[in-house]
This record gives structure tokens, C-alpha cells and sequence, in this order.
């Protein structure tokens, strides 16, 4: 019920004031039935601009961090995001890809929508990364289509680190729905895997026309810190006085 509030009266019209947004493609994503919708992801505003738009309810896969803050602040983050279809995934260990598989085909298992960043994390600098082999598992093992969607515009309205995002239009794009049904039964197959996630990376690729960088964003991301680490140690000390 709170979804809907947020959608249509609290957080839905203001979003559209804002962001302008200008959705194309629409008509790809299924009116009824199970689908995955895979985007690139570029702003903290994505996970709330989507489903502003969507006819249907989408429940996308977050971060446990913003499940967990502490004192009040903490727990009407968590109320908010639970509120908003978001559910938390820890992303360390081990065990955190077959979580997220888990949590997303028991979304799908009751005909919904679920939204998947293939990336598996906002993009630092605007360009697109490869994407995990998760959303191809979830989409074999629950047989269902997939809908690549791109963000256009959100990263310059809002990067990494800004709270509040710049008042400009953003454009939403759907693409044509992709079946992978030829690759039944075949979800444990490495190959088969990549070839389906690079598919689905492709077709966000054509519909946002970003850079393309053949490497995990994390991956990037880590070394970018420690190369910035490095040069703080070796940068000269000021004498003090």
C-alpha cells in the first residue's frame, strides 16, 4: 500500500517534477507475468525514477547497508526502502551472489517484476562495466524474458557523492524484450552465462550509447582507491611548524 503511496503521491510526482523524465519503449515491458527489467546504473535516483514510471510495481535488489543504518535515522531508512520494493542483499562473503539469485527468483516465482543492475554497483564515472553472470541465472532458472532498460542523463543529475541531484531532464529507454529460452536448461554452464549477461549488456549498451569498459566495476573501482592511497602515502609531507 506504502508503494503506491510513494509512487503516485508522495515520491512519484516529485521525481517527474525534477527529473522531466522522457520514457521511450514502454510498450516492451510485459503488462503481466514474470520479467526481469536490467539497467545500467548510474545514480541513487535510479532506484526510485524506474519505478515512478512503470505501470507495474518493480522490486529491485539493494544493498543491505541501507537496511542497517543505526538509531531512528536507521530504521526509517530501512521502513523507506522496504516501502519503496527494495530488498536487501548483503553483497560480501561468499554466499552473497546465491543470496541475491534466491531473493530474486522468489520475486519472480509470484509473476513480478524484479529489477537487476548487472553491474553490481553504480558506475563512478558514467561508463558502462561488465555486467555479473547472476541476472542470466535468475533469467534461465525462472524462464523468464528480459527487458534492458538505460538510464540516460541520471549520472550528470546526480553522480556519486551528491545528495541532492540537479533539476534536469533524464530519459528512460526500454528495449525489446530478450528471450533466452534456446538456453533451457543450461544455466550451469560458464559459457553459456557470459554469452547471456553480455547479451543483455550489449542491449543496454545500444539503448544508452555510454563507453564500454570490459571490466567489473568494483574491480575498478578498488583499484582506483588504492592507486589514490598510494599517491596520499608517497605525496610529500608539509614541515610542520
Amino acid at each position: 500500500m506504502f508503494y503506491y503511496l510513494l509512487k503516485y503521491v508522495l515520491l512519484g510526482p516529485l521525481l517527474r517534477l525534477v527529473f522531466r523524465p522522457r520514457i521511450e519503449g514502454l510498450e516492451h515491458v510485459p503488462s503481466s507475468g514474470a520479467a526481469i527489467v536490467a539497467g545500467n546504473h548510474l545514480s541513487f535516483s535510479d532506484h526510485f525514477l524506474m519505478p515512478a514510471v512503470l505501470k507495474r510495481r518493480i522490486t529491485f535488489l539493494a544493498k543491505a547497508e541501507y537496511f542497517t543504518g543505526p538509531g531512528l535515522k536507521g530504521r526509517l531508512t530501512a521502513f523507506f526502502f522496504h516501502s519503496a520494493g527494495q530488498i536487501p542483499v548483503d553483497r560480501s562473503g561468499k554466499e552473497a551472489g546465491q543470496a541475491a539469485i534466491r531473493e530474486g527468483l522468489g520475486v519472480l516465482s509470484k509473476d513480478e517484476l524484479l529489477g537487476i543492475y548487472p553491474e553490481g554497483t553504480r558506475s563512478h564515472d558514467g561508463r558502462l562495466y561488465k555486467g555479473k553472470v547472476g541476472v542470466a541465472v535468475m533469467a534461465l532458472k525462472a524462464g523468464v524474458p528480459v527487458v534492458p532498460c538505460a538510464m540516460i542523463g541520471t549520472f550528470e543529475a546526480q553522480p556519486p557523492g551528491r545528495k541532492i541531484p540537479r533539476i534536469r531532464p533524464v530519459v528512460i529507454r526500454f528495449g525489446e524484450p530478450l528471450d533466452f529460452s534456446r538456453y533451457s536448461g543450461m544455466e550451469n554452464e560458464k559459457a553459456v552465462l557470459r554469452a547471456v549477461t553480455d547479451e543483455i549488456m550489449y542491449a543496454i549498451l545500444s539503448l544508452s550509447e555510454q563507453e564500454y569498459v570490459d571490466r567489473y566495476a568494483a574491480d575498478v573501482k578498488a583499484a582506483e582507491a588504492e592507486r589514490k592511497a598510494e599517491e596520499k602515502r608517497r605525496a610529500p609531507r608539509m614541515p610542520q611548524r
